[in-house]
């Protein structure tokens, strides 16, 4: 036997297992770290997390995302209903899970994905009684996204704020007014589409008012002659007005700021402008959701 181990290269391991006498081949030092790579492949096989919804009916996976949901804990619905949309796939179900899946996003602040289910959905699923809802939350996800339709109140600089949140928002609401007038969302949703025309149309006057207070009076009239053309019959055409007046003024263009004035004067008469300046911001117009 010995020499039957010389010859092979390999030793015996009777001293270990003297009941059963056997020889195994000594190991190549080049090929340890292949083992210890096989090993750790091996370990981490062994360590996969088990799916707990295996077993679970469509039913239950729904009611334990909806409890998430409830207890706050978006991040684990959008798991749950994620599951839900494949194992119910091809049924109104899975659209639910789609829809409820978007809201949790939304709650739990990742609006990016949010707004990528919805569009998901509507491609998908265009005729869906559930278009006129999902049309809704799109609007609500960029509508309340837009931190610059209140970023003055914090004293940001304005003139860097991107409006096209607020924009998106404005077109959901109006394609779900349109298309859906009879839906139980569309009175909340014209309420914001006239509120997103103030603030964006304020949004402007802000702008233009920011260049006026740093003499930067060309782009204060460009401004402010965007919030008069784009926006009418909103609160913020008084002040619009009234910067145009001034920044005429201050350049010297006697006959567009007396144009400007007759306008002025003849739309607002009593305007408190005349009287504060245009260092007087003017009362909250909005209405809190």
């Amino acid at each position: 036997m010995r020499g039957l181990a010389h010859r092979y290269n390999r030793q015996p391991v009777c001293s270990f297992f003297p009941e059963s006498c056997f020889t195994m081949p000594r190991v190549s030092v080049a090929i340890v770290p292949a083992l210890l790579v096989a090993s750790a492949l091996l370990a981490g096989c062994s360590t996969v997390t088990e799916d707990k919804t295996a077993g679970w009916s469509p039913e239950r996976i729904y009611a334990e995302a909806r409890e998430e949901v409830s207890g706050g804990a978006f991040d684990k619905a959008v798991v749950l209903l994620e599951k839900l949309e494949g194992r119910a796939a091809g049924t109104p179900l899975a659209q639910q899970a789609q829809l409820d899946k978007a809201h949790a996003q939304y709650k739990g602040g990742d609006k990016a994905q949010a707004l990528a289910t919805l569009d998901r959905f509507l491609k998908l699923h265009p005729a869906s009684p559930a278009a006129d809802y999902a049309l809704y939350l799109k609007g609500l996800v960029n509508f309340n996204d837009e931190l610059g339709l209140f970023s003055w109140v914090a004293n940001q600089d304005l003139s860097e704020r991107d409006q096209k949140a607020a924009k998106d928002s404005f077109e959901s609401f109006r394609e779900l007014s349109t298309r859906f007038p009879e839906s139980k969302y569309t009175p909340d949703a014209r309420q914001r589409m006239t509120y997103i025309v103030n603030a964006l149309a304020q949004y402007e006057v802000h702008v233009a008012r920011y260049y006026f207070q740093r003499g930067a009076y060309v782009a204060a009239i460009n401004r402010a002659q965007i919030a008069l053309s784009d926006y009418q019959g909103v609160p913020a055409q008084e002040e619009a007005l009234f910067i145009l007046v001034r920044s005429y003024d201050a350049l010297g263009m006697v006959q567009l700021r007396d144009d400007a004035r007759r306008v002025f004067d003849a739309s607002y008469p009593h305007s408190k402008y005349l009287a504060q300046g245009i260092e007087q911001r003017p009362s909250s117009w909005w209405k809190p959701w």
